[in-house]
């Protein structure tokens, strides 16, 4: 492969960043239907919650080589038991992902204007903490600690496997989409998981704050043979 074919051409760059600034100047108004839980549903508190009662943080694995472009089929978080569909989203009347709805509280859904997860930039994934009457796919993404793993079966049957690097809860009145989105490091392929966090606020009928998962591409696991990948993609999408 020649470093033309490596390198994304300038029409692409600037539609990759046209994209983004949309999804930043609007994703602060997210949440009301994107990660928000109806009344009765908790979360969890303001603050760095991977931080809290753990040891000296080790040094994280070293990112792994970007892949290419290929839409997610399945989220898995092996800690928490969670195989989820993922679905593509687009951009709602607003200008903000359009979420799952509630009536498929154990869903995914990926931003598919975005980055693919495992290809170079931020892939956004987000799903809802609890539906009112019982917890949804992402009630414990706020349990999550820097080390954990995170894979992302992808339609090319590539398996990225994502490292946890932290989780923040960020508010929702102090809310800096750049930060809680926008790529830690220039040239890594890295996840955001996102989720309701905080309280109900009735005055708004949304969340107060957002769970916020950050992980960067650490590895393609090879262990499952390819029938095994193959079979899991099937079933994703029966």
């Amino acid at each position: 492969m020649t470093e033309r074919e490596r390198s994304p051409s300038g029409t692409g760059r600037l539609l990759t960043g046209v994209a983004w600034l949309v999804l930043l100047l609007g994703v602060w108004l997210w949440g009301r239907e994107a990660s928000d839980v109806p009344p009765g549903t908790s979360g969890p508190t303001t603050g760095d919650m991977a931080a809290a009662g753990r040891p000296p943080r080790a040094e994280p694995p070293p990112p792994h080589r970007p892949l290419g472009a290929a839409p997610p089929q399945r989220l898995d978080i092996p800690d928490l038991g969670v195989r989820a569909p993922v679905t593509a989203r687009g951009l709602d009347g607003r200008g903000v992902p359009d979420p799952p709805p509630f009536d498929r509280p154990d869903t995914v859904g990926w931003y598919a204007g975005g980055a693919a997860p495992g290809a170079a930039g931020t892939a956004l994934m987000v799903g809802h903490v609890g539906t009112g009457t019982r917890p949804a796919v992402f009630h414990e993404v706020g349990t999550l600690r820097p080390g954990q793993r995170i894979r992302v079966v992808r339609a090319d049957a590539e398996v990225a496997e994502f490292t946890v690097e932290d989780v923040r809860v960020m508010s929702r009145d102090r809310f800096d989409a750049r930060q809680a989105y926008g790529p830690r490091r220039p040239g890594r392929a890295e996840l955001r998981l996102v989720t309701c966090g905080g309280g109900f606020d009735r005055a708004s009928g949304g969340c107060t704050a957002d769970v916020i998962v950050s992980a960067h591409l650490t590895g393609t696991p090879t262990g499952a043979p390819t029938g095994q990948v193959t079979e899991a993609l099937t079933a994703t999408t029966r």
